[in-house]
């Protein structure tokens, strides 16, 4: 069995440019999937590369484990990335450079850190108890549909006994102030995740002169409905795991949880509360207009664009108050539609990843929470599979975590990647 340095590895994934743009291909995507592959192939796991278009490759591989009767967990991963201006950069956003403690580059956290991770826990040879499924995917900074959602629907069979999965955007510390002024060590594991809705709005009206009057004026109806849309205050909406967060957060930090007062809980909370904020409430926000083609027409149609960010369980009632605020004349329709996904909070799953973190940090405090975006969890779940945002990183307390994905000066500390492929070996083994 080969050894592999993790540092090593994230580093080396980080120098193929992998960027995706939006377009339909993504630079590097091939030549990463077979630096991944030629990596397995040198553990002794025999994987494959699916291609879903020229050069959008995909790497499977399943890592037999000791009890076949116990289903699958599913490890999944993407090796594309966002651009980077290397002009805002400190150093080559690509260079993959070790620099004072922290390992720099596009990917670093995002989420060049956990495959290296995983295939770094894997190369330290343990067996597991249960067989894990291996998908190291393209495209998941568009759409997926060249990646996750392209093989969840194109080869379904390559998940099946998939009970459980995890990936990224979770399981990292968080340094927070306790009301006794102890420091506390919080490590939120991701259960749920927010639905995704864009939304095209279509005004209609009847097109005329702009001098004259019009009571059905395609842009006034647009505006009139965006601008109930933009002032809605949407209520506190508690899921099962934002709930569990502010629990057992408040019980570590010595804070009273008040359930009838969420937001005066937030506060009190503090650093901690800044986790919860944007999944307590559905969001619903106007980003992009197009109306008319010359300053003295009214035009017969307007549309607009509105990012729409939904809890799980709270589809129905919002789209339902979506529509009555619409007005006369003005349409929607879904431009992307990717519903909320939720796990259990009490489960062996989550038990096990609590236990592997404090195999490590005996004093984590582990706690669910719901993330206030999206990841390729949303073609997984659909397949009956709970999904968890497990990416374990120890971090220096004062490290802006949460600024590095899609960042400036993205980087990870050295030593939270050997944290992380300490625990994600723990899990592995022993889930």
């Amino acid at each position: 069995m080969a050894e592999l340095d993790v540092v090593e590895v994230c580093s080396r994934l980080i120098r193929f440019d992998t960027t995706n743009r939006g377009n339909g291909d993504s630079e590097g995507e091939r030549e990463a999937a077979e630096y991944v592959a030629s990596l397995l192939s040198g553990l002794g796991i025999d994987s494959k590369i699916i291609e879903s278009a020229p050069r959008r490759a995909n790497v499977i591989a399943r890592v037999p484990g000791t009890d076949p009767s116990l289903p699958a967990l599913l490890v999944q991963g993407h090796l594309d990335v966002v651009p980077a201006d290397a002009a805002d950069w400190s150093m080559d956003p690509f260079s993959g450079e070790v620099r004072d403690g922290f390992l720099w580059g596009r990917g670093a956290v995002d989420m060049k850190d956990f495959c290296a991770m995983v295939l770094a826990a894997l190369a330290t040879g343990f067996r597991p108890r249960r067989d894990i499924v291996l998908a190291f995917v393209a495209d998941e900074e568009d759409k997926g549909e060249y990646g996750a959602h392209w093989l969840a629907a194109a080869h379904r069979d390559l998940f099946d006994g998939c009970a459980a999965a995890i990936s990224e955007s979770g399981a990292y510390s968080y340094h927070v102030p306790a009301a006794d002024g102890r420091t506390v060590r919080l490590y939120p594991v991701a259960t749920a995740e927010r639905g995704t809705a864009h939304l095209r709005l279509t005004a209609k009206g009847r097109a005329g002169h702009g001098s004259r009057p019009n009571d059905e004026n395609a842009v006034t109806r647009l505006v009139a409905a965006l601008g109930k849309i933009a002032a809605h205050r949407w209520p506190v909406q508690l899921t099962p795991t934002v709930q569990a967060f502010l629990e057992r957060t408040g019980e570590a930090l010595g804070v009273p949880v008040d359930l009838s007062d969420v937001d005066g809980t937030i506060a009190r909370l503090g650093p901690a509360g800044a986790l919860v904020v944007p999944t307590v409430r559905n969001s619903t926000t106007p980003t992009m207009l197009d109306a008319g083609y010359k300053v003295n027409v009214i035009p017969s149609s307007a549309e607009a664009q509105v990012d729409v960010r939904v809890l799980p369980g709270a589809e129905p009632d919002l789209f339902a108050e979506i529509d009555a605020m619409l007005g006369e004349g003005v349409t929607r329709e879904f431009v992307a539609h990717q519903p909320p996904v939720q796990a259990p909070v009490d489960s062996p799953w989550f038990d096990a990843m609590a236990d592997a973190l404090r195999s490590e940090d005996p004093e984590a405090v582990v706690v669910p929470y719901c993330m206030g975006g999206g990841t390729d969890a949303k073609a997984f779940s659909p397949l009956g599979i709970d999904c968890y945002g497990f990416a374990p990183l120890w971090l220096p307390e004062g490290f802006p975590y949460r600024a590095m994905a899609h960042g400036v000066d993205e980087r990870v500390p050295v030593e939270g990647l050997r944290f992380g492929t300490r625990v994600l070996r723990h899990f592995m083994e022993n889930c």
